[in-house]
């Protein structure tokens, strides 16, 4: 398109993928807020989070499908109507009942969305530029919304509470809900591909990864062995996906076709994508939640969160300028670098560490991230499309599963990691922490003279002494636990470096070796036939 008519399908793209990413962000950000705003606890809002995920997991496999059969304009119309309807009724949320079912339907409504953020932002470039240009900018706006919320989140919360949040997505999705009306995409030849058995399968692959989602967000919150329910929940989503996947494999037009994706290349693509969103928690759960446990709030916070919306930008127009098919190895060994330097960076926090010491580290791994995500994702879709349209579908379930669901994953794992650790170290701080120890004596002394001021009673006095010390060995805890899990980050990060750089070393070394004999082949084709005598 020219530059006149293409910049509003740019801007369409640009509100419709942040206005899905706050979604999500601000539900993440503002959990105590919204669990102060419900009369609930933190542990009770989580279920939030879990309700918008579940069917942000799965919907999206059917909605291809429903795309491709009923046309992609009703589809767009029809996805972000829905949306700003559930937005509108947000605004009378009361209690955690009608919290949980309304993040239940936002996050059905919000599917759609991502589909359309990259269908607007395709829609006016050349076949040229689609995956070089369109690709990352996509990508861009769809992971930097949760990221924009910590940002924008203080500024709209203030001494209103919630109500600037709900008002704000509203708002949005009734823009989003102009620019769909306003600007037509180019439609799509349609074709009856939904099956009665595809509703089995999605049902199944939707109870499955639901349940693993709610597990991975529950689990490190009440801790996995506290309650049975959660043990039998993720037993059962492991036997609905094999039944899936027994079920695809038996039907002759599947919904995700199992042998490709079990081939070694889409293999060696899904755990390289699972892979890189387990190191990313370092970023999305490891920095905010440190601060928070250090006592510093989401205003606190807003300068690091602009920095790595920065880094995310500055790795999308990296992509931009030197993405092309081939060079996937050369970007994912300089992410993996810069996601092992930062999380190295990391580990040597301390309880005066504030968020000004990881601006370079974070914005280092946000530009990682864009570096690392885009080559993989065009060089699924090229093998996906040169294998057919029906292979796209099977394509995006693995990159959804390892992203959306691997997200929550990853998420779950460092969180629980982190509680382990904590406790851990928690318990050695006590034991060295005895009225024995001349320096916890001397600490505790210090404390009494500070507070001797403002407390006369010498019981109550000590008493507050030791709190303090208690509290403080709290927090060192909790920090040396972060260390330990940004090192972890640093060591897998560094062991996958290690992995890509032997995979390029024995492709070089085979192209080496099967060089001279392509070239004995080529030297025995050009030698002259004898002549009969």
């Amino acid at each position: 398109m020219p530059l006149r008519r293409a910049l509003p399908y740019i801007a369409a793209s640009l509100t419709i993928g942040v206005t899905q990413g706050l979604g999500q962000g601000f539900i993440s950000t503002n959990l105590p807020q919204i669990a102060g705003d419900l009369g609930i606890t933190t542990a009770q809002a989580s279920w939030l989070m879990a309700a918008y995920m579940i069917p942000r997991a799965s919907l999206t496999i059917m909605l291809i499908k429903l795309r491709t059969q009923y046309g992609l304009r009703r589809f767009a119309e029809i996805g972000i109507a829905v949306y700003v309807v559930v937005a509108f009724i947000s605004l009378w949320i009361t209690d955690l009942r009608s919290a949980v079912v309304i993040e239940f339907l936002s996050g059905i409504a919000a599917a759609p969305l991502s589909t359309l953020a990259f269908l607007y932002i395709l829609e006016p470039l050349a076949q040229q530029w689609k995956l070089r240009l369109g690709l990352p900018i996509a990508l861009m706006l769809l992971t930097s919304g949760p990221t924009l919320a910590r940002v924008v989140s203080p500024w709209l919360i203030g001494d209103g509470g919630l109500a600037g949040i709900h008002l704000t997505t509203l708002g949005l999705s009734m823009v989003c809900l102009m620019l769909v009306y306003l600007l037509p995409i180019a439609p799509m030849p349609r074709s009856k591909v939904i099956q009665r058995a595809d509703f089995l399968s999605f049902g199944l692959i939707a109870i499955g990864l639901g349940g693993l989602v709610t597990g991975f967000v529950m689990g490190p919150i009440h801790w996995w062995t506290a309650l049975p329910w959660l043990g039998w929940l993720l037993a059962a989503s492991v036997l609905c996906l094999t039944l899936a996947v027994i079920l695809e494999l038996h039907r002759d037009a599947p919904l995700i076709d199992i042998r490709w994706l079990l081939t070694p290349a889409m293999l060696h693509l899904a755990f390289t994508l699972f892979l890189f969103r387990l190191l990313l928690s370092e970023q999305s759960t490891g920095a905010p939640a440190l601060f928070q446990a250090l006592g510093l709030g989401s205003a606190q916070m807003t300068g690091l969160f602009t920095m790595i919306l920065a880094g995310t930008a500055m790795g999308a127009l990296a992509c931009v300028g030197w993405m092309k098919p081939g060079r996937e190895p050369a970007y994912h060994f300089v992410a993996l670098a810069l996601i092992a330097f930062g999380a190295w960076m990391d580990s040597a926090s301390t309880l005066q560490t504030r968020p000004e010491q990881m601006y370079v580290s974070q914005t280092l791994i946000a530009f990682a991230s864009m570096l690392f995500m885009a080559p993989a994702m065009m060089k699924g879709l090229i093998a996906a499309l040169s294998k057919g349209p029906m292979y796209l579908l099977s394509f995006v379930i693995v990159f959804l599963v390892t992203q959306s669901v691997g997200g929550i994953l990853g998420s779950g794992i460092f969180r629980s990691l982190i509680n382990e650790r904590q406790a851990f170290h928690l318990q050695v701080l006590r034991e060295e922490l005895t009225s024995a120890d001349p320096m916890t004596a001397q600490s505790i002394a210090a404390s009494m003279q500070q507070l001797a001021p403002q407390i006369a009673d010498s019981a109550q006095l000590k008493a507050q002494a030791v709190s303090q010390l208690a509290s403080t060995a709290s927090s060192q805890a909790y920090v040396m636990a972060y260390n330990d899990g940004y090192f972890m980050i640093f060591l897998v990060a560094l062991a996958a470096l290690v992995a890509l750089v032997l995979h390029i070393f024995r492709d070089w070394l085979a192209a080496r070796l099967a060089r001279p004999d392509a070239e004995q082949d080529a030297e025995q084709n050009t030698q002259p036939e004898p002549q009969p005598s």
